[in-house]
């Protein structure tokens, strides 16, 4: 069950790579919720979608360092950069923890931190 949870998680992200947001959606569940701790909570598709298409309207860079499989959960650790509202890249560290519902993505508790 892990190894498939870590493939779907590794597929999903492929999409969001590629600037593939409804590819990504199509792992989800439709009540998915997008919780950036300290920051923003996401309910639901429709919320997710409106986020990506403004934050992921140039696909982001992104590594992930490691990823940790345990029953329904995956934790993916790593580096991402995203576009800012000037244009600037901005680089952040991350550590998602995603729980899956019937193989599919269906909660992430997203801790991010910008470096330098």
């Amino acid at each position: 069950m892990s190894l498939d949870n870590k493939e779907i998680l590794l597929k999903a992200n492929a999409c969001v790579r590629e600037g593939d947001n409804e590819g990504f959606l199509s792992f989800c569940v439709d009540d998915i919720e997008y919780d950036f701790v300290g920051d923003k909570i996401l309910q639901g598709k429709e919320a997710l979608r409106e986020y990506m298409k403004e934050a992921y309207a140039t696909p982001p860079e992104f590594n992930v360092d490691n990823l940790i499989a345990e029953g329904d959960f995956v934790t993916a650790i790593g580096k991402i950069s995203l576009k800012g509202k000037s244009g600037e890249k901005i680089h952040y560290a991350y550590c998602d923890v995603w729980r899956f519902r019937g193989g599919k993505l269906a909660e992430l508790k997203a801790f991010v931190i910008e470096t330098a």
